[in-house]
């Protein structure tokens, strides 16, 4: 394993079934469908892989037959995404495409408008609500704001760096501290819309997508909007596969990947905390993240994976992994299994 993915807060998954237990539907089966143990959502500081929660998504959009799972006030009909990605592979430019796609949305979305305006070289995408806030409302526009960059960034072929983010109202407890690193940007909270921004001069980007890589993407989606061009641009990434590759013994200093990059401490510092992380909590999120995925295997017994996270005793990792997660490894794996 050269590269281990980012997990996903069991916040989140609790967000995502807002809309279908409103309908009336039964949380246990469509978590054990996507491989959650339901258990999990008892553990505030639980999470699950990317691909856990993509499915999930999936099986719930699926169940409530609605593109947003159930959170607005009406349903949005399934195939609009479909729709809307076949009108823009045929865009010329990225700004041609977000225009387009927002023009679609305005006539599906019940509960908020998305929009896209240039102002002093920046490029500012806002999703000013049409109803009053509520969980369902904020997740919503919250994942709208995270795909629609995802989207834009899988039609131009590359990642685009956003400057910042602004949040309706204040950081979601437990979650807050996600949301920075989920956009790679600092995020503004209490601000009159949730939004994005980023330099206008990527708008004149070519769309590079066609009906063939089309058919591709809608077969992994929504994955490949939760990873693809997320794990591999930024430096907060480069830095994790540096890591990655002296899991099992010390991992490097700051000035040793300093050293690396090309970079001074201080610098590496200052593009980490614009990124929304620390270099010790990355260092953290990483052996938990890798421990996660670990733990799916059932070749590896819990000794197998405290060694290859570089811990010299069972019960150190022990420990280490219950402040992460709130819950011991091996009690996480009986919980999945």
């Amino acid at each position: 394993m050269t590269q281990t993915h980012h997990t996903i807060a069991v916040h989140h998954v609790r967000q995502a079934l807002l809309g279908a237990v409103r309908l009336g539907l039964a949380d246990e089966p469509l978590l054990e469908r996507a491989g959650i143990a339901p258990a999990l959502l008892a553990s505030p500081q639980a999470r699950v892989s990317q691909m856990q929660f993509a499915s999930l998504l999936r099986i719930v959009r699926h169940a409530t037959r609605d593109e947003l799972w159930g959170l607005l006030s009406r349903p949005v009909p399934l195939g609009t995404f479909t729709e809307n990605c076949r009108r823009l592979i045929h865009c010329l430019t990225l700004d041609e495409a977000m225009r387009a796609g927002f023009r679609h949305w305005h006539g599906v979305l019940p509960d908020f408008v998305p929009r896209l305006r240039v102002h002093d070289g920046a490029a500012h995408v806002t999703l000013p609500a049409r109803v009053a806030p509520n969980p369902r409302l904020v997740f919503a526009q919250r994942t709208f704001l995270f795909f629609s960059i995802g989207l834009a960034s899988w039609l131009v072929g590359r990642m685009i760096p956003l400057q910042g983010v602004t949040y309706r109202g204040p950081p979601p407890p437990p979650a807050g501290a996600e949301i920075g690193r989920a956009f790679r940007a600092s995020v503004a909270y209490e601000a009159p819309h949730f939004g994005y921004s980023f330099e206008a001069r990527w708008l004149a980007l070519p769309v590079v997508q066609n009906a063939q890589s089309l058919a591709e993407f809608l077969q992994r989606a929504p994955a490949d909007l939760l990873v693809r061009y997320r794990d591999q641009s930024n430096l907060t990434d480069r830095i994790r596969r540096l890591l990655r590759a002296h899991l099992k013994g010390e991992l490097p200093s700051l000035e040793d990947v300093g050293r690396t990059l090309a970079m001074t401490p201080q610098t590496l510092r200052r593009r980490l905390r614009e990124e929304g992380q620390g270099f010790q909590a990355l260092k953290d999120d990483l052996r938990r993240d890798a421990a996660i995925e670990y733990l799916a295997r059932p070749d590896l017994t819990l000794v197998d994976i405290a060694e290859q996270l570089g811990f010299s005793e069972a019960s150190t990792f022990h420990r280490a992994f219950k402040k992460w997660t709130g819950v011991a490894p091996g009690e996480y794996r009986h919980r999945q299994r």
